[in-house]
């Protein structure tokens, strides 16, 4: 007999407990899920209305366009946009529509392959449309397993906090604030163990064990969690609780996000649309965008650094950058190095400002075309005789010792311009004074004495 995921959570036999709570100081009253109306805990970040579960921002004015004209536009480069028909349907009722996009706060920086997805909204909010940015607090204490062959590490609650402080700021480099909703999901999911049971009994396990993740992972013998089992119905309620229109993720999200439409229908509420973008390849070419294969592209890097990465990118991914993340395809019949030159001013300005893709690109030419220094080199003050250079590197650039071992290692430091021979650690403070220590391609440090 099938089990739904209620009756498995509430087995005595089954040794797990409801995820727990952010924070106690404020839940939704101890009435069932379906029940709870109008009575969500203000969100710290914007004034806001009531809706039907909730408080949400008023909406702006309707967009003044035609949206049959723009369908095509706005889905420029999507995979995924499901229901066919669904999102022109939405657009022809001519409202402001809510475009959900939820986040868990794992790590405090973003890059461009999380920029795709805001890319995206940004253009629906230039069409007049409302994004509703959702800070998974709550649901990053479960974590999500999309993609994942193992369960992802849990975050503890100071982490999550810093991180989701970070990623907004970051995230509103692209959004424009005034047509975004920011919202944290522990609003209506910190709610007693009763709801709790009430909102899973409406899914069954099996349902749940559709998506491909699980079953890879059944079929290696890998453990699944309960909590795991529990992500995609916590984040499709976030779509009850907000009212969603369309939810926006990447291709890797498509099963959450169909699964937020099942969530909605067991509320007796309209059914989302959603679309799915493409995972961005790193500054590699080949594999998705990851600090993790350090081919990543972050919005915070320097200007120059950015714009060095950019550099770097093949010739053959220059299609998918200009696509996914200027909204426009590339010209074909253009030469790639001006292709990328453009793309790598353009995305250096929207990160930094305008002009900052002009001076980034003077910097580079006259590193990299010029091979002379910078014009403007950071000071590093010398400590202790002799030199450890790993400590050195690992204390000025932010990596670790190991990493800046394997940089020597592979000739990728020099001072001066020439690379230091393998297996060099250690210098004498006398022999590095006053030289110019480079990491990398576009790292430098001056070295100097106290």
């Amino acid at each position: 007999m099938q089990k739904d995921l209620g009756e498995l959570l509430a087995c005595p036999l089954c040794g797990v407990a409801p995820p727990a709570a952010v924070s106690r100081g404020s839940r939704p009253p101890s009435q069932s899920a379906s029940d709870r109306v109008g009575r969500a805990r203000r969100s710290p970040f914007q004034p806001a209305a009531e809706s039907s579960i909730g408080l949400v921002t008023p909406p702006p004015p309707a967009p003044a366009v035609d949206p049959a004209a723009t369908l095509d536009s706005l889905t420029l480069g999507a995979v995924d946009v499901l229901p066919a028909g669904r999102l022109a349907d939405q657009l022809r009722e001519a409202r402001p529509l809510r475009l959900k996009l939820g986040v868990d706060p794992t790590s405090p920086d973003i890059h461009l392959g999380h920029c795709v997805v805001l890319t995206k909204l940004r253009a629906f909010q230039d069409a007049g449309h409302q994004v509703v940015l959702i800070i998974g607090d709550y649901t990053a204490l479960v974590g999500d397993p999309s993609g994942r062959d193992a369960t992802r590490p849990v975050l503890g609650p100071g982490e999550i906090e810093a991180n989701a402080l970070t990623y907004q700021e970051q995230a509103f480099k692209v959004l424009d604030r005034e047509r975004t909703e920011l919202r944290r999901n522990s609003e209506w999911l910190d709610m007693p163990s009763a709801e709790l049971f009430d909102l899973v009994r409406r899914f069954t396990v099996a349902r749940l064990l559709e998506r491909d993740d699980f079953t890879k992972r059944m079929a290696s013998a890998q453990p699944i969690s309960t909590l795991e089992l529990l992500y995609p119905v916590l984040q499709g309620y976030d779509s009850v609780a907000i009212d969603a229109d369309v939810e926006f993720g990447g291709t890797d999200q498509k099963f959450n996000l169909l699964f937020g439409r099942d969530v909605q229908a067991a509320y007796g509420r309209p059914q989302q649309s959603i679309l799915t973008m493409p995972i961005l390849p790193g500054t590699d070419g080949k594999l998705k965008m990851s600090k993790s294969y350090e081919n990543y592209v972050g919005v915070t890097d320097p200007p120059e650094e950015m714009f060095g990465k950019l550099m770097s990118i093949p010739d053959e991914a220059m299609g998918e950058y200009w696509l996914l993340l200027l909204a426009e395809p590339l010209d074909a019949g253009r030469p790639a190095v001006e292709a990328k030159r453009e793309l790598a001013r353009r995305l250096t300005d929207r990160f930094h400002g305008d002009g900052a893709g002009v001076a980034a690109e003077a910097a580079f030419d006259r590193v990299h075309v010029r091979r002379e220094l910078p014009e403007e080199i950071p000071v590093a003050t010398l400590d202790g005789d002799p030199v450890h250079l790993p400590a050195l590197i690992a204390a000025e650039f932010g990596l670790s010792s190991s990493e800046a071992r394997r940089l020597i290692t592979q000739g990728g430091v020099r001072l001066d311009g020439e690379p230091l021979e393998p297996g060099t650690l250690d210098l004498p403070v006398a022999g590095l004074a006053g030289r110019v220590l480079q990491v990398g391609k576009r790292r430098h440090r001056r070295l100097e004495l106290p």
